[in-house]
């Protein structure tokens, strides 16, 4: 009999030092990505496909991965901004690969913002907020040629950028 309250004992005990697992949730939102959408100059209210859309951060060789690809021909993007600074820079060729040179353009666009940590959860650790400069939330320029930009305007539709549920920007051309 002693023997069995001592293993029980012994059993009990060692549950009793056992703790919840910290998982992080997959559905816990993270630090977000600039949402942007691409709409037709001339008809502002209609999204507009691109056609094979490369997008490269500065500094790297390769571009951004859209499912699975570094083209794509959606009507909006989800790109990372860098949470070490308070800049980012995207190198955006249109047409890319295309055979004719001529039919290839690029834009270059620097976004300005400052950032916030908060703190998620244990298991999850922080994520980092971004608010777009108020003032000067963008620079676009064009590295060939000025007045041949693709991108015809840019417009900031949301300043801070917490969520991945809504277009923070939308670029016509």
């Amino acid at each position: 009999m002693k023997k069995i309250i001592i293993v029980i004992f012994a059993i009990a005990l060692s549950f009793s030092s056992c703790e919840k697992d910290d998982i992080c949730d997959a559905n816990t939102p993270t630090t977000p990505r600039l949402v942007i959408g691409f709409y037709d100059f001339l008809n502002p209210s209609v999204l507009k496909n691109v056609t094979n859309l490369k997008v490269i951060g500065e500094g790297m060789t390769s571009g951004v991965l859209f499912n699975g690809s570094e083209t794509t021909n959606l009507n909006s993007i989800s790109l990372p901004l860098k949470t070490v600074g308070t800049t980012t820079t995207f190198r955006l060729t249109l047409n890319s690969g295309n055979s004719n040179p001529a039919l290839v353009d690029q834009d270059i666009i620097k976004f300005d913002y400052s950032t916030q940590e908060l703190f998620v959860s244990r298991a999850c650790g922080y994520k980092t907020v971004f608010t777009l400069d108020p003032i000067n939330p963008y620079t676009h320029t064009d590295p060939i040629a000025v007045n041949q930009k693709w991108i015809k305007f840019i417009s900031v539709e949301k300043n801070n950028i917490d969520s991945e549920n809504e277009t923070h920007i939308k670029i016509f051309f």
